[in-house]
């Protein structure tokens, strides 16, 4: 079963990302892979508390395929593919680097909200 922590205030970001990478690398994964997924983590919550309301939920787990992250909003689903915008320009970059840091990357729209799917390699 996975292990699920919810966040609804920046104050949460920092719990947020401690539970992240002390999950990650109780799951088996590189602590410095570790870090990376805590980034990509923390960039798709900060879009949460900046686009949505209510906050949100991450769910971390690991099986043979690798280690998973989900991260789930009442936000609208969310277009990957992008290209890293110029460095002059404000904001923009948090899907295109959630997008270069993980193996896989996926988007699920459902009646309980939009999950973001990531997944790294072990």
């Amino acid at each position: 079963m996975p292990d699920v922590v919810d966040y609804s205030a920046i104050s949460d970001l920092r719990p947020l990302r401690a539970f992240v990478a002390a999950r990650a690398v109780a799951l088996g994964l590189a602590a410095r892979r570790a870090e990376l997924l805590t980034l990509a983590v923390n960039e798709l919550a900060t879009n949460t508390l900046q686009h949505t309301s209510g906050g949100g939920t991450v769910r971390v787990w690991a099986d043979a395929a690798g280690l998973w992250c989900d991260v789930v909003d009442q936000g609208p689903p969310r277009s990957f593919g992008r290209t890293m915008p110029p460095a002059d320009e404000i904001g923009g970059r948090g899907l295109a680097i959630v997008e270069r840091i993980c193996d896989e990357v996926s988007v699920i729209a459902g009646t309980s909200g939009t999950v973001v799917r990531m997944r790294l390699d072990l």
